[in-house]
């Protein structure tokens, strides 16, 4: 480990503490030792503090306590002779760093309480687009992803892409493979967030790409996040540095791309990540710290090129994960499911009141369904002009010897999740209260509804395969057809 790499992180983390120390001074003048301080509507009080430490602050006069160890914590500057290459006093420096930066976020909700949205959604008109400390309601619903391997992990992205356009590629990688993108920092005074936003891309919880804060010290979102799911649903108590941070290690594959200029406060932030076992991968040239110890495997990689960046970074992580292969014009996975398509977006609507749309899927014969073929039975997407409304029937027919009349409605259900993990779809409802909008993004890509039927032709098999042998999809778009697929 070079000695750049040690001096910018230890540095990093003294003027991290010290900007702390003075604004936690202030605070305590002002406000005095009671005041509360909290991430509001969320469990387990200063999430990082409390893991680490087994400290509950609720109050100003509480931060004591945890300030005195941060200060502790911070090692001796980098010598200029005889300097040893230890990985342990860079990983305190960032530990202080990342401690500091937690109350100094509780203080911003105490200065600022309209800072941070508490929401599960951003309101971009009226500019409140920053979500800070996921609430529990929110925490709940999504962390359980984190233990049940529905999200494999997290990219805490620091800084901004070079581009709009290189900022919403990256995200959809990273979308694909159903990570979630935990965003703060800026780089003059661009964000990553706000690039995507450029490019027209949602952000928000509901399609995992969170935008936590404009300044570095945001980052304590992602770790907070990390560690509460670790004591809510991994039985760590507070406390239990050890298996706090061994618990991040093996069960939440994340790490950090830094994009653009890396300061001192930035590798401070880094060194502090390294301890949960997250590497770095940045795109500008910076030291490296390649031999493994406390991460997977390296510990932070230089110069990626933004096209290799997400395929590294998982690499680096030792993450395995699987994107669904379906052979269709837009994006696919679970990350697109919270998606929106509303107003000046739709290029086509159908059912939710404003037209007659249903779903069914049924068993065939095993001679009477040709696996694969999809069949549009009138308008589709060439034929209409947007904002369009359309009849639509949807009629799924299986057939194999497993196959049970009984496990009908357990694939039909699974309909609604299938389209909406289609990036520019959004679908509602089932059966005969069915309500789907396709967007104008996703018919410049070249989506049509021939697609709907090979979405649920590619997933039925990869998710049900065992159960039948074939199916068949025909859609339709001519009311007097779809009033007699309801009538049956």
């Amino acid at each position: 480990m070079s000695k750049l790499v040690a001096f910018a992180a230890i540095q990093g983390a003294y003027n991290i503490v010290s900007k702390a120390e003075g604004t936690y001074k202030k605070a305590l003048e002002k406000y005095g030792p009671d005041k509360k301080l909290e991430f509001p509507n969320t469990a387990y009080y200063l999430p990082i503090i409390y893991s680490i430490l087994g400290i509950p602050v609720k109050t100003l006069g509480d931060a004591k306590k945890p300030m005195e160890i941060i200060r502790k914590l911070l090692p001796a500057h980098v010598k200029n002779v005889h300097h040893l290459p230890f990985l342990g006093p860079l990983l305190d420096a960032g530990m202080a760093a990342i401690l500091a930066e937690e109350i100094v976020e509780a203080i911003r909700y105490v200065e600022d309480p309209n800072f941070y949205l508490v929401s599960e959604d951003i309101d971009e008109a009226a500019g409140k687009i920053w979500l800070g400390a996921a609430e529990d309601t929110v925490f709940r619903k999504r962390g359980i992803q984190f233990v049940d391997g529905s999200a494999p992990g997290f990219a805490a992205i620091v800084g901004a892409a070079p581009d709009p356009e290189t900022a919403k590629w990256i995200a959809e990688e990273y979308q694909k493979r159903n990570l979630y993108v935990f965003m703060a920092a800026n780089q003059n005074g661009t964000t990553f967030s706000e690039q995507l936003l450029q490019a027209g891309v949602q952000i928000g919880w509901n399609t995992r790409l969170v935008p936590f804060g404009p300044d570095i010290s945001a980052a304590v979102f992602a770790l907070g996040f990390a560690n509460r799911a670790a004591m809510a649903f991994g039985g760590v108590k507070p406390g239990d540095y050890r298996k706090m941070l061994l618990y991040n290690k093996d069960r939440i594959f994340a790490f950090v791309n830094a994009l653009g200029e890396v300061n001192a406060e930035w590798a401070a932030n880094a060194a502090g990540c390294v301890n949960w076992g997250f590497p770095t991968i940045a795109d500008t040239d910076i030291p490296e710290i390649l031999p493994t110890g406390v991460c997977t495997y390296e510990h932070v990689v230089a110069n990626v090129a933004h096209k290799d960046m997400p395929q590294k970074s998982i690499e680096t992580r030792g993450l395995k994960v699987t994107v669904s292969t379906v052979n269709i014009p837009v994006a696919y996975g679970p990350a697109f499911e919270g998606e929106r398509v509303r107003g000046e977006d739709i290029y086509l609507e159908c059912g939710g009141g404003r037209t007659i749309a249903c779903e069914w899927t049924t068993t065939r014969g095993m001679n009477e369904v040709e696996d694969g073929k999809v069949e549009v039975i009138g308008p589709d997407m060439k034929d209409i002009k947007p904002p369009a409304q359309l009849p639509l029937g949807i009629l799924v027919e299986v057939a194999g010897r497993q196959m049970q009349e009984d496990f009908e409605p357990i694939l039909e259900r699974q309909i609604h999740h299938l389209i909406n993990y289609a990036q520019g779809l959004m679908h509602i409802g089932q059966r005969d209260i069915a309500w789907v909008r396709i967007s104008k993004a996703a018919v410049e890509k070249g989506f049509t509804l021939r697609h709907i039927g090979d979405i649920i032709h590619a997933k039925y098999h990869q998710d049900f395969g065992s159960i039948f042998d074939k199916v068949q999809v025909k859609i339709y778009t001519e009311e007097k057809k779809v009033k007699e697929l309801l009538d049956r």
